[in-house]
């Protein structure tokens, strides 16, 4: 009971110090004292005249991480000295650092990652390590030896992309991270400061989320995704007993049940598309729901509520000490299938070889869009002015098979007829729910194309808008049919080819010093261009 009150006296702590440092933090962004990180193609987009949204969240928790590491736990509560937490203070906090960096001056992925792996590899060296392993449902425990350094490495390294990965809706990673600090600071027991640290990032997590909570006025952002996924890390393998992997680190994966399987197929889907394993994209599962028609509320409360079905489970395994492993396992695999049902996500789980069938017939002119689009991604540094980038991308888009173009930039728009067989009317645009997303469109009876609709990042009004041929002839013989494989080829190819429009976009307005729009018109230019695709005057 004791116990207790102290961990609400460092949740409260904590809550209250997020909420003022946010405050703070809303303030000062208001007047401009902190520079905005520039406009990413695969961040979600505000919408048009919407106010920009800081990404500065994390500094909030590294604040309020930073007042209860440095509490004298030991000497309040009486636990035992655990010298390990300046280890652990000192890595989280450069893991923050990394992602605050990121956040403000974007860097390359393959940075990011060296720098999660020296920070990990610090924390090795510091004494935090994973020395043994149980083996689940055998219960056989396993030294690792040398591997003690790459298991440990790869499990906080890991954890750290993890959360990162899920931030791409308002509240989600916030609200998930929330459950594994409960969870942490329940499983604790005599783990020294651990349950008192989690129990603090408990409620500095519920005073964030008051803010970022759809609609969102403040987000995560890559300082606070990383700090928040490297200390999970870093406390399960102190809550875990003499650093065996055992239940307490088995549980908080069972927390993590879809983040991981999120991350799994992307890897999968990357793979098997010929497409870059870390390459960002905007085909994960909350992407998916949200073009479904789904509401931010609802597909995070949603989220919540299997999270804390799996939390639930995650407690149950390690107070039994996983000797009901198979049980929570069994579980988790059946929620999992029945939500997959639901959204028609496991139509194809169990025709492996058709998927990969369509995927490798996909792969070839999937990479020959990332050739093309490569080369329209450098055209921004040459090119003259904007019409000539908007000639330059209807030709990409002829040759990758697209039957009309329409680029909006500013104020004025330019239109591209690129081939026979696109529709021969004005497609019924519905409002579009997600800025800088593609939808599928369909035509009236008779005629079914696709439209794949990508806003320039940081300029509501800027968008690019390509459509596919009439594939109402296409046959469709089932979910793996023809019609189905050629709209989710052209929807990456597509993706492929906004991003490269959109970066040599930026490029030329960079360099050029002007302004990112066409000459004003009193009529936009909506008529459609044949031949040698250049845009009328």
């Amino acid at each position: 009971m004791v116990k207790m009150i102290h961990l609400l006296e460092c949740a409260l702590l904590c809550f209250g110090i997020s909420w003022g440092v946010i405050a703070l933090t809303l303030q000062v962004c208001q007047r401009r004292w902190l520079t905005a990180r520039p406009a990413d193609f695969h961040h979600h987009a505000p919408e048009p005249n919407a106010a920009p949204v800081p990404r500065y969240g994390g500094i909030a928790l590294a604040v309020a991480f930073t007042a209860v590491i440095c509490l004298p736990i030991e000497t309040l509560f009486g636990t035992p000295l655990t010298p390990i937490r300046w280890v652990i203070a000192g890595t989280a906090l450069a893991m923050f650092g990394l992602g605050l960096w990121d956040d403000l001056h974007p860097v390359g992925a393959k940075v990011k990652l060296a720098g999660q792996i020296l920070i990990a590899s610090l924390a090795y060296s510091g004494g935090l390590e994973i020395e043994l392993f149980k083996i689940p449902l055998v219960g056989q425990v396993v030294s690792l030896g040398l591997f003690a350094y790459p298991v440990t490495v790869l499990w906080l390294v890991a954890l750290t992309n993890l959360i990162n990965l899920i931030d791409g809706v308002d509240g989600l990673a916030g609200g998930i991270s929330l459950m594994l600090m409960v969870l942490l600071a329940a499983v604790g027991g005599d783990s020294g400061s651990v349950p008192f640290v989690a129990a603090g990032m408990a409620g500095a997590l519920v005073a964030f989320l008051r803010f970022n909570f759809p609609p969102a006025r403040i987000y995560l952002g890559d300082g606070g995704a990383f700090f928040l996924g490297f200390l999970v890390g870093c406390l399960t393998i102190r809550n875990s007993h003499k650093g065996t992997v055992a239940a307490a680190l088995i549980a908080p994966l069972l927390v993590m049940a879809l983040p991981i399987l999120d991350t799994t197929l992307a890897i999968a889907r990357r793979g098997l598309h010929g497409l870059p394993l870390f390459r960002p994209d905007r085909r994960h599962l909350h992407h998916r729901l949200l073009e479904s028609g789904l509401s931010r509320r609802k597909l995070v409360l949603g989220a919540y509520l299997v999270t804390a079905l799996f939390l639930a489970l995650g407690l149950v395994a390690f107070w039994w000490e996983g000797r009901y492993m198979a049980i929570a396992l069994g579980l988790a695999a059946l929620v999992v299938l029945l939500l997959a049902s639901q959204f028609s996500f496991s139509r194809d789980w169990w025709a492996v070889g058709r998927v990969v069938e369509r995927s490798l017939l996909a792969r070839t002119e999937i990479q020959y869009a990332l050739a093309q689009s490569r080369w329209l991604a450098l055209e921004g540094a040459r090119g003259a002015d904007l019409p000539t980038l908007g000639a330059d991308t209807a030709f990409v888009a002829r040759k990758l098979g697209f039957a009309a173009l329409r680029i909006r930039l500013q104020g004025a728009e330019q239109a591209w007829q690129l081939k026979p067989g696109g529709c021969d009317k004005e497609c019924a645009r519905e409002p579009l729910r997600e800025p800088n997303t593609t939808r599928l469109m369909h035509t009236d009876a008779g005629c079914q194309c696709y439209l794949y609709h990508h806003r320039l990042p940081g300029h509501g009004d800027c968008w690019i808008e390509l459509q596919s041929p009439d594939l109402a002839g296409e046959p469709a013989d089932g979910p793996g049919g023809p019609r189905l494989t050629c709209h989710t080829k052209l929807g990456i190819v597509a993706e492929v080819l906004a991003e490269a429009w959109a970066k040599s976009v930026a490029d030329w307005a960079r360099l050029s010093g002007r302004p990112l729009h066409v000459p004003e018109t009193t009529e936009p230019n909506l008529r459609p261009e044949t031949g040698n695709l250049k845009p009328e005057t």
